[in-house]
């Protein structure tokens, strides 16, 4: 059973970055099913680096149309990517020292980061976006 769900309260109203927000509660919901089935730190390894390799994918996206379409935000913007990408990286480090209840802290964090910066953060370029001619 998913711990999250896309709802239509997450959409930016642009296609390729909802679907990329998609694959991003995939990897919460693969996290916590292998938590439920007592592989959380077995599968932990694997989802750390789809995560981290998915974060630089969908924010050089996001930015390459910040800056296309010159969203004003776009330094504060990065600056949350920046926190983000560090804080993904320190999870690594802290798996690769077996700190335990580690799954159940990455978890929380990301069901945070969809719940706080897509819905808030995200939701305000998607006018920017749209006049551009995103959809």
């Amino acid at each position: 059973m998913p711990i999250m769900e896309w709802t239509t309260d997450l959409s930016v109203s642009v296609r390729e970055i909802d679907d990329q927000h998609k694959n991003l509660i995939a990897l919460i919901n693969k996290l916590h099913d292998a938590m439920r089935a007592g592989q959380g730190k077995q599968a932990l390894e694997s989802t750390l680096q789809e995560l981290a390799a998915y974060t630089v994918y969908h924010f050089q996206t996001e930015e390459k149309y910040m800056e296309q379409f010159k969203y004003p935000r776009l330094p504060s913007h990065k600056a949350e990517h920046a926190a983000f990408v560090k804080k993904v990286t320190d999870f690594q480090k802290e798996f690769a020292n077996s700190r335990l209840g580690l799954t159940l802290d990455l978890m929380n964090f990301l069901k945070d980061w969809v719940n706080n910066h897509i819905k808030e953060t995200d939701k305000q370029y998607s006018a920017t976006f749209r006049v551009g001619g995103l959809a």
